[in-house]
């Protein structure tokens, strides 16, 4: 359709928190949890066991080590397993007897969540918190249900004490970034933790995912750092959105993939990989897994150059530390990435159906990045980018269809004199907030 077809106010917006998440572009999210002191090592059965509190007994942890790896990732925030799906608390509580109070490391006084936020807080990196009422040993639960999914007369219980424990960690530890339910969680009125409100007044600038009631982003459908192209960040509404979480509805794995370029709900798109292949947890002798630097870079392409963010694992180890290997890799990541866009050879920002951009001097590009000011919204629905390539000569570098928060088309290598920007279909009048040129990788 064309721009006078649809008025601005028709166009979906996000909220200031999701164009804060989608500005982040790189987090990292570092699994670390009891099982990973398990003799079998992680695996998903350990999720479902018991261990003794004392085995949890880290002799290094430092969380100050895990906020350097982000830091050397490029990442812009971080997210801590304060509870993965074994139940085990990694903050001080009594809720239940199943914790780092109940352990002997640090005299049973340990806080890894205040260490994590704390670590966080010194460096000024943004911090999220991630917990679990999918599954829980202690109470036997397993699919948001005790008796192992079954249900039953604890359950009542195991939804207060989930509640109780979003509350401590929603009013303990300061500002965070995001609270994430892996899995989701059942709404209250199908036997699960009435928690929305509960994030909402404690932590009203952080994103929340997720539940039926709400989901601040959307998950890609893959664990490969991925996305497809197009990518909208919009979803056709908040019941579709649950249902393609969890594979109830036809085509569920492309819409969470490509969204919807005619939803009403901004969903956008959480494309996540672990940094060992393919291993959530630490394991020993695995450095083998260790992502090659060839694969992350294009994870990077297709997830932040696809309108999507991307985060990767962390895996700390049971000193409780980030293997060498792993950080040298996440290093090697964040300085390939900064060696390619740190720097462009121009860029502008402009309003309107075409936006030109004269180089200091013809120059050899190889990137062309577009980003959207998304907080007016997906605009932009089709366009090409066209280069000055001798005197008045414009031809067609390159052309697609959504934007949103950024875009990174690989070109030529080619030299040109200028480039412009040549909107040919959208909803509303483009908005961009960069239009920048880069040199060939």
């Amino acid at each position: 359709m064309s721009t006078a077809d649809s008025p601005a106010g028709s166009v979906p917006l996000p909220t200031p928190q999701q164009v804060r998440w989608q500005d982040f572009e790189v987090g990292l999210v570092v699994h670390f949890d009891m099982p990973v002191f398990a003799p079998e090592g992680w695996a998903h059965a350990a999720s479902r066991r018991l261990y003794a509190p004392d085995a949890y007994a880290p002799s290094s942890l430092d969380t100050d080590q895990w906020v350097e790896a982000a830091k050397a990732a490029g990442a812009r925030f971080i997210l801590f397993t304060a509870t993965h799906f074994n139940g085990f608390l990694q903050w001080q509580s009594d809720l239940y007897p199943y914790g780092v109070r109940q352990s002997a490391w640090r005299h049973g006084r340990g806080d890894v969540v205040g260490d994590f936020v704390e670590s966080c807080r010194r460096a000024g990196m943004p911090a999220g918190l991630y917990m679990s009422c999918n599954g829980n040993a202690w109470w036997k639960v397993w699919r948001h249900r005790v008796n192992w999914g079954d249900g039953g007369e604890a359950q009542g219980a195991f939804v207060r004490t989930c509640e109780r424990m979003v509350a401590e960690l929603c009013t303990r530890y300061g500002e965070l970034a995001e609270i994430w339910f892996d899995a989701g969680l059942l709404p209250p009125d199908a036997d699960g933790p009435d928690v929305l409100p509960i994030v909402e007044r404690h932590q009203p600038r952080g994103v929340f995912y997720h539940s039926p009631q709400r989901r601040d982003h959307r998950w890609i459908g893959n664990e490969d750092g991925v996305a497809p192209y197009p990518c909208w960040a919009r979803m056709p509404d908040i019941d579709a959105a649950e249902a393609a979480h969890h594979g109830r509805c036809d085509g569920w794995r492309d819409l969470l993939a490509s969204g919807d370029p005619d939803g009403t709900l901004w969903s956008p798109a959480m494309c996540d990989a672990p940094i060992r292949d393919h291993e959530w947890f630490w394991r020993p002798d695995e450095d083998h897994k260790i992502q090659p630097l060839d694969r992350l870079v294009g994870m990077y392409y297709k997830s932040v150059g696809r309108n999507g963010t991307l985060i990767l694992g962390a895996t700390p180890n049971r000193d409780g530390l980030i293997p060498e290997a792993d950080f040298r890799r996440y290093a090697e990541f964040g300085a390939e990435i900064r060696r390619r866009f740190a720097s462009p050879i121009a860029e502008t920002s402009g309003t309107g159906e075409a936006v030109e951009l004269a180089l200091p001097a013809p120059s050899r590009i190889g990137h062309v990045v577009l980003m959207e000011d998304i907080e007016h919204g997906e605009r932009v629905c089709r366009y090409r980018v066209e280069g000055r390539v001798g005197g008045d000569s414009w031809r067609t570098l390159c052309d697609g269809t959504a934007i949103g928060h950024k875009c990174i088309q690989e070109i030529g290598p080619v030299e040109v004199a200028a480039v412009r920007f040549v909107c040919t279909e959208a909803v509303a009048p483009p908005l961009l907030r960069q239009l920048a040129v880069y040199a060939p990788a």
